[in-house]
């Protein structure tokens, strides 16, 4: 048998992590050793046994292979929380490629140890007469800064350093002179950052309802009993999903465990975090992007020491260091925010199953509109359904009415704001309530329509939408067909086939314009640039600073303003023609959500959705609120296309400076893969075409979809593919990126 070597690394630290040393793989040891295995290693000149993680395989030595030592031994001692993190480092490897150093940067995401912080105190290091007696020398002898701090801790037992140097004025040299001389002392403390300022006093727990309650018990009962299956809690917008993670949580903090609350973005950070905090006090923390690296640091040795029971954050506080981890929550879990841009291309719901599994602690995702593969495991009895049918507080569900844009039109009504929106604006204004505009820009990607029947030009292959393009051609994102674009509308031979081309800022404007007494905030991109811009924009509506919140999507996940009685969505298809088989989901659950905005209270709410498609299921359903009737729908649609959760879908991105070097790249690995997978066996390879954005910073980017029912076999071909582009040079300068579904 050939001689096999493991590439392993002795400290996962985040800056030694490039560092490797390779070692020999006994034979007898061959079939334990994988990616990720934790293994013992002689190490240096006095061959002292260490432990170390293998991070790679190999058959070829880097080195006299006289030179590299043998791996000792495979640890089998019990499973610890670094082991636990080497092995989910190596499942993401297996799932979505990218290389294993990769997958260990991402579960030990803080970059490198920062400065710690430290709060240093000074303190008398004599008695108060001797100290007295050395405060008169100091005054005769004018030795003013010296006197001043005797005088000050004569006053005051311990002052704190800042103060001294500061308020003062005495320098760090004069501080350090009288600690020499023995007058004074200074002592230090590490004190964590904590980017939670909130000075709010602990609450009492909310007494659930009736329907909450039985869900409580009924995931304890199971979970008590060492079902660790996963729980979906479908619950319509202001049913009280909040209070039950609260519970189940306590629950879990009771029984010496800590938890994670993952939610989809920085936005809702603010009110999820006050709501957390009125209930588990300092026990929590925050993770995200847009903290310091000194915080993230510290959020994570405060998580490691079991300062903290609760970590709240968008996708990476799931890599909390948790040592005793009994729950994973998963909030607004059909968000897009879940699935990771860069490699490993991970999706958070499927990484938290795993870690949950490796650690023996429970996963719970909820929402008002759950991702049709989770409720489609949830039918298929692979995750436990709970359902929530009415709000917590009894407030009622809004009227929503839907507004027909074409009829607009044909009216002379060209303003963004339609005749109704308007007058509900008007009145809404005049009971001094509050009123969200949300245009539907997701996913976005400049489809043609016709203003005048709503018809949109398709991919006659993928039925998706077709992206107009600047060269003013239409072209499909998946399959890459492509056509002029057309003048008049085939359907209806008008001559209103356009684009949309309005952002939140001219929003604002016309509404400024229409109503020049209101005041008005905007929530988006550029509004929230600031470290805590979302935070401000959100407090200053909460606190009723404004009348009227314009945004994107941004504003209606999960937010709770009890005044906001008025949610109007402006042209609610711009995202149902995204160009993507998921636009309807897509579609459906922004309007659910948006239209949950208002009338949260004991105030009634309306909702009015603008549209060229009235008459669509998604828009029709999310109107009446109704997931089971859009789901039976949609799910008909995916089981006749083949789309995922029925089948599977592998996406392969790449990307390269050159943009022949990539066509080619592409064509062969598309050539590769229609020699190696079996003849009949129902295997789609579609593409290759163009990303939705097709070049970002002069980098040309690319992508092909294996579409198949059986995941087993798109992880088979993608390690092939691996070992394809590994053998063949031309592809070291393509990046090549894999993700599921």
């Amino acid at each position: 048998m050939k001689q096999q070597y493991a590439d392993i690394i002795v400290d996962i630290t985040q800056e030694k992590l490039d560092h490797t040393f390779q070692y020999k793989i006994p034979e007898e040891l061959s079939s334990q050793v994988k990616e990720g295995t934790a293994v013992e290693i002689p190490f240096g000149k006095g061959n002292r046994l260490i432990r170390g993680y293998v991070i790679s395989l190999s058959g070829k030595p880097k080195l006299d292979e006289k030179k590299i030592k043998e791996i000792h031994s495979v640890r089998k001692q019990e499973i610890g929380a670094e082991e636990n993190r080497m092995a989910l480092a190596a499942w993401m490897r297996e799932q979505y490629g990218g290389t294993m150093i990769q997958a260990i940067k991402t579960v030990i995401p803080v970059k490198q140890k920062q400065r710690p912080k430290e709060k240093k105190t000074v303190y008398l290091a004599i008695p108060k007469e001797e100290a007295a007696q050395r405060l008169e020398l100091f005054q005769k002898k004018h030795q003013t800064a010296r006197a001043r701090i005797l005088e000050a801790l004569l006053e005051e037992e311990q002052i704190p350093y800042g103060v001294v140097t500061g308020k003062l004025n005495v320098t760090a040299s004069v501080i350090r002179t009288l600690e020499e001389q023995g007058i004074l002392k200074c002592e230090s403390e590490t004190v964590y950052r904590n980017p939670i300022s909130i000075q709010e006093k602990k609450r009492a727990r909310i007494c659930l309802n009736a329907e909450q309650e039985a869900i409580v018990q009924d995931i304890i009962f199971h979970w008590e009993e060492k079902e660790y299956r996963t729980s979906l809690i479908h619950g319509i917008t202001g049913s009280g999903k909040t209070e039950i993670y609260m519970e189940l949580i306590a629950y879990a903090v009771k029984q010496g465990g800590q938890a994670i609350v993952l939610i989809p973005e920085i936005a809702l950070t603010y009110q999820t975090v006050m709501r957390f905090y009125r209930r588990f006090g300092e026990r929590i923390s925050i993770m995200h992007s847009r903290l310091s690296p000194g915080e993230r640091y510290d959020q994570f040795e405060r998580a490691k020491d079991g300062e903290i029971d609760v970590m709240i954050g968008p996708r990476s506080a799931l890599f909390t260091p948790f040592p005793n981890l009994k729950i994973i929550i998963i909030d607004e879990e059909h968000e897009d925010t879940y699935q990771s841009e860069t490699v490993p291309r991970y999706h958070a719901r499927e990484v938290a199953i795993q870690r949950a599994n490796l650690e023996d602690a429970k996963v719970i995702l909820g929402s008002a509109t759950p991702s049709l593969e989770s409720y489609y495991r949830a039918q298929k009895g692979i995750y436990r359904l709970y359902t929530l049918k009415k709000r917590a507080k009894e407030s009622k569900l809004p009227e929503v009415q839907i507004v027909d844009l074409r009829a607009e039109l044909k009216s002379g009504n060209r303003s963004v704001l339609s005749v109704v929106l308007r007058e509900k604006i008007e009145e809404t204004l005049e009971k001094k309530q509050q009123i969200m505009l949300f245009l539907n820009r997701r996913g976005y990607a400049g489809f043609l329509s016709c203003r005048s029947c709503g018809h949109v030009i398709k991919c006659p292959h993928c039925d998706v939408s077709l992206a107009l393009h600047n060269n003013g051609k239409l072209i499909c994102h998946y399959c890459g067909y492509e056509e002029e674009r057309q003048k008049i509308c085939p359907e209806c031979g008008s001559s209103f086939l356009s684009s949309f081309r309005v952002g939140t800022q001219q929003i604002e404007e016309v509404v400024q314009r229409e109503f020049p007494n209101a005041k008005i905030l905007r929530m988006d991109l550029d509004t929230t640039k600031e470290k805590d811009g979302h935070a401000k924009i959100l407090s200053a509506f909460s606190g009723h600073e404004a009348d009227i919140l314009i945004g994107t999507q941004m504003i209606v996940k999960g937010h709770d303003f009890p005044e906001v009685t008025l949610v109007g969505v402006l042209a609610a298809d711009l995202s149902l023609h995204a160009g993507t088989y998921r636009a309807a989901e897509k579609t459906f659950q922004l309007l659910t959500q948006a239209a949950g905005r208002a009338g949260r209270r004991e105030k009634p709410g309306e909702v009015i959705i603008q549209t060229y498609n009235p008459e669509h299921y998604s828009i029709v359903n999310a109107a009446h609120q109704d997931y089971e009737s859009f789901y039976e729908q949609e799910i008909l649609y995916r089981t006749l296309a083949g789309y995922p959760p029925v089948s599977h879908l592998m996406g392969v991105h790449a990307s390269c400076k050159d943009k022949n070097h990539l066509d080619m790249g592409m064509t062969y690995l598309k050539k590769y893969i229609e020699q190696i997978i079996p003849k009949k066996a129902g295997i789609t390879v579609i593409g290759p075409a163009d990303e939705q954005i097709s070049k970002i910073s002069d980098i040309y980017r690319k992508v092909m979809y294996v579409k198949y029912k059986d995941q087993q076999m798109l992880l088979k071909i993608k390690e092939r593919m691996e070992q394809y582009m590994e053998a063949n040079e031309g592809y070291r300068t393509i990046l090549v990126q894999f993700d599921m579904n």
